[in-house]
């Protein structure tokens, strides 16, 4: 399971990078923020979704803050917690990638496995995991397409 999510990762990663100019963590960070209201998520709540650790989080959304993808903004009812907000140019920057991605996870993952085979994949994480990651997933694989 671990060296299968390591060459997927690794070649969606080098697309992205190569074609876009953006890694797949920073893809997947957009992704979610494009999918918050406004477009703005807590951090720790990002963390959480990009499967990161609070500190990796905080490095890759002040990288992005300095491509100007998204800005970093103090929460206004709690002085230890901030916002990261995407900008124009990372939606855009997004927009951009998201064909690329989309093609590489079907060429890479979902081309492999038929219809019957991806339904039982499904169901297999599903049993292993939390009804809150799964509901996570599902409002992710949605803004996917």
């Amino acid at each position: 399971m671990l060296r299968t999510h390591a060459a997927a990762t690794k070649q969606l990663d080098a697309e992205l990078l190569s074609s876009h100019a953006i890694s797949l963590s920073s893809y997947e960070v957009l992704l979610h923020l494009d999918g918050a209201d406004d477009g703005q998520m807590r951090m720790c709540e990002l963390a959480e979704l990009a499967t990161l650790s609070r500190s990796g989080l905080t490095r890759l959304v002040d990288r992005l803050a300095r491509e100007e993808l998204l800005v970093r903004q103090s929460c206004p009812s709690d002085a230890r917690g901030s916002y990261a907000r995407l900008t124009t140019a990372g939606r855009e920057r997004l927009t951009e990638a998201r064909p690329t991605h989309i093609e590489g996870v079907r060429r890479v993952f979902l081309s492999h496995l038929s219809a019957a085979e991806q339904q039982a994949l499904a169901a297999c994480w599903a049993k292993l995991l939390p009804a809150s990651e799964i509901e996570a997933g599902a409002a992710f694989s949605e803004s996917t397409g």
